[in-house]
């Protein structure tokens, strides 16, 4: 089945080859049987995924929508170059005020107007071209984790004014990453220059409302130590603003902690386990687990499901953390 360069992943269904259907006891049942049984089997297994609407009255603050950020994957502008596929994207460095509660605001340093960044996405083996500008008052780069050439990795600094071609193939498949990698790093990092960037392999993974979480700190008073925490920007936001999900629906969950001045972090869901596939770099889970402790960049896609519905809370394991705003709740519906 040819592939869609401009189709985002999981939307298809596959070949079934004899293995599978001995598998589910159906091969031995004559061409007419086994294409009823087919049939039927087809019939319940999803070919796409189900993802509830955004509710209507969630807000906005200081142009941040976490809700909207959490499935928000932009593709690209998308064409064909000597029988490749070219995935172009446009970022911005910029600067911009964001009211993280009610007594507090922060001076970001971002990629176009946004905490975190948009989230890239590609197919392994396509070729990015990212055409970056910098308008954010300093020097300023974008360093992307994978594999490229010295002089795309983005460690030169880009001065403020000028701009720069970064371009490179997506390889090798995983969940990556973006970040400013002027010095002093964390600095950059923690004023909200990073982003998630991710490879889909070349066959598609199972249909899933996939979601991201990137955990983040925030350093308020500049004395190098996190005052306030956060998924996807902005601290409590999904406390009070829960992500919808389906019950019995497949969720996969891009997870990257960018917490800048601590160690490592954990990632707890309550009331559930979810398969670990560290990296995103496999196709097969490594574990399961309800709790998964992650250094500064590291990344993995987890996937579970609900049987019940409700709400349930999903945050760092560290209380202070949590309380200090990287906390929120998925509400399960029918």
């Amino acid at each position: 089945m040819a592939e869609l360069p401009d189709r985002p992943p999981g939307k298809k269904v596959g070949y079934w080859n004899r293995r599978q259907l001995l598998q589910l006891g159906i091969a031995g049942l004559g061409v007419a049987g086994g294409t009823i049984a087919l049939q039927n089997l087809i019939q319940k297994r999803p070919t796409v995924a189900r993802i509830p609407p955004i509710p209507a009255d969630a807000p906005s603050i200081s142009n941040i929508n976490p809700l909207q950020i959490a499935r928000d994957f932009d593709y690209g502008k998308v064409t064909r170059e000597n029988g490749r596929t070219v995935r172009e994207f446009r970022l911005e460095a910029s600067n911009s005020i964001v009211q993280l509660n009610s007594a507090v605001t922060f001076n970001t340093w971002n990629v176009n107007n946004r905490v975190p960044g948009p989230t890239l996405r590609a197919t392994e083996g396509d070729r990015i071209r990212v055409l970056f500008s910098n308008k954010g008052g300093h020097s300023h780069s974008l360093h992307f984790h994978g594999l490229h050439p010295t002089e795309m990795d983005g460690i030169k600094p880009i001065r403020n004014g000028t701009a720069f071609i970064y371009e490179f193939d997506a390889i090798p498949y995983g969940l990556h990453l973006y970040h400013c990698h002027v010095a002093p790093v964390t600095r950059h990092i923690g004023k909200g220059l990073y982003g998630m960037f991710i490879i889909d392999p070349p066959k598609s993974r199972p249909p899933a409302d996939e979601i991201l979480l990137i955990m983040a700190g925030y350093d308020v008073n500049d004395d190098e130590k996190n005052e306030l925490y956060a998924f996807n920007g902005m601290p409590n936001y999904y406390m009070n603003n829960p992500i919808p999900i389906y019950k019995n629906q497949l969720v996969r969950l891009y997870v990257l902690n960018m917490i800048e001045y601590e160690s490592a972090v954990t990632f707890h869901l309550h009331a559930n386990f979810f398969d670990v596939y560290r990296t995103g770099m496999t196709l097969t889970p490594s574990e399961r687990t309800d709790v998964i402790t992650m250094g500064v960049a590291e990344r993995h896609i987890l996937e579970f499901s609900y049987g019940y519905g409700g709400k349930y809370m999903f945050h760092p394991h560290q209380d202070a953390i949590a309380e200090a705003g990287c906390m929120g709740l998925f509400q399960v519906i029918a």
